[in-house]
């Protein structure tokens, strides 16, 4: 069962734990929806053949836990409207390829918080999010990065 909490840790502002599992049929949908064409994706055969102890899911698959977290409620922690807020851009690295059956913990935090004038006029602000996603033997499996933007009213 995913979990979801919100916390202050050392002074960094954690905005929410969860977890969840890289589960068969999620990694299918995935494959599915963004048109993966690499049988490791989908074929546990070939991800054993390209040396995967299981079917890989496909690089955006830590997105699913979008579906584990309070959004509404991280987003006005934040103090932002959610009406106004758009993805700036999300990017992910990798230490390694996801697997069916991993277990990942991702810890959410603010890394940066900024007002800027927007080139239509008005301000906006600029969230800067990191989540490090680690596996069930401790290690980081992937960092995502993302931005979120808040328009101007």
């Amino acid at each position: 069962m995913p979990n979801s909490t919100a916390q202050i840790d050392s002074g960094n502002t954690v905005l929410d734990v969860v977890s969840f599992e890289v589960e068969a049929g999620k990694v299918r949908e995935f494959a599915r929806a963004t048109y993966a064409a690499d049988p490791v994706h989908t074929d546990a055969d070939a991800a054993h053949d390209a040396g995967l102890t299981a079917v890989a899911a496909t690089p955006t698959h830590v997105v699913v836990a979008g579906h584990h977290r309070d959004q509404k409620r991280f987003v006005e922690s934040l103090g932002l409207a959610i009406e106004r807020v758009v993805v700036g851009s999300v990017e992910w690295e990798y230490a390694r390829p996801l697997l069916v059956g991993d277990r990942l913990t991702g810890t959410r935090r603010i890394v940066d918080d900024a007002t800027r004038e927007g080139k239509r006029g008005g301000m906006m602000r600029l969230v800067t999010l990191e989540t490090a996603w680690v596996d069930a033997a401790g290690d980081v499996a992937v960092t995502q990065r993302e931005v979120l933007i808040e328009r101007g009213a």
